[in-house]
């Protein structure tokens, strides 16, 4: 049995950029530089990709990558992440984003680390400090506070925790990035969890967890990732990229 694998979900569709996956980046598709970054994590002993569309499926085998085709019809990631892993033989899978290209190997490592010297930990993301004053009050980025063992106590898209006799620049603040392990027998319990009252208020699934009684590790990185949601972050990245990031 392997012990640490990476998946990275990739969908076709999406409402503001479709077939992301295949956007032209320096030459590449964007899930080639995904998986290739992605692929020098020391942890992970296999990597392969979760898709639900063919086109995918068949330029990930274009660059010697492993994919696997899911169903349409999932209705988030961790849907489509839970059915790739269902039949593999391994003990802690990493959901790794397939918009972020820029994604350090080492955050990888450092976010599988805790799962794999404790076994107690059902699951495990990351924090990173907000050091951009306008994010602190985007609903976008997402906030969280860890209690003194660094387990999640709650994450939102307001700010947390509230500055009352203090001011908020005296604060330190994190913010939450989209990149998640898990232990394989819990990511399967977890995506056959029904959505929570809180979950669905501030649409965070990883809400579900925590409303079902299940703890989060969160483990601190200075590593800020670059997502591309649109056309125009796509540039971004591009930009980045030719400046030796």
């Amino acid at each position: 049995m392997a012990q640490v694998i990476g998946i990275i979900p990739a969908r076709y569709g999406s409402t503001r950029f479709p077939g992301k996956p295949l956007a032209d980046l320096l030459g590449k598709p964007m899930i080639q530089h995904v998986y290739e970054r992605s692929s020098k994590a020391r942890c992970l002993e296999r990597l392969l990709v979760a898709t639900d569309d063919q086109r995918i499926l068949d330029a990930v085998a274009a660059f010697g990558g492993e994919a696997v085709m899911t169903s349409p019809d999932h209705p988030t990631g961790t849907d489509r992440l839970a059915e790739a892993a269902a039949e593999l033989a391994v003990e802690i899978v990493v959901n790794i984003q397939g918009d972020e290209p820029l994604i350090e190997p080492s955050v990888i490592d450092a976010l599988a680390a805790p799962l794999i010297e404790d076994s107690s930990i059902p699951m495990g993301t990351l924090m990173s400090r907000i050091t951009e004053p306008a994010d602190l009050h985007d609903p976008n980025v997402v906030k969280v506070v860890v209690d003194r063992n660094s387990f999640a106590l709650y994450f939102s898209r307001t700010l947390i925790p509230y500055a009352r006799e203090v001011k908020t620049e005296d604060v330190m603040y994190y913010y939450h990035p989209g990149l998640y392990v898990y232990r394989k027998d819990f990511l399967l319990t977890y995506a056959s969890l029904p959505p929570t009252p809180l979950e669905k208020t501030e649409k965070l699934e990883q809400l579900r967890a925590m409303e079902h009684g299940y703890r989060i590790k969160v483990v601190e990185t200075a590593h800020r990732p670059v997502s591309v949601d649109t056309p125009h972050d796509l540039e971004h990245v591009k930009h980045l990229m030719q400046r030796g990031r």
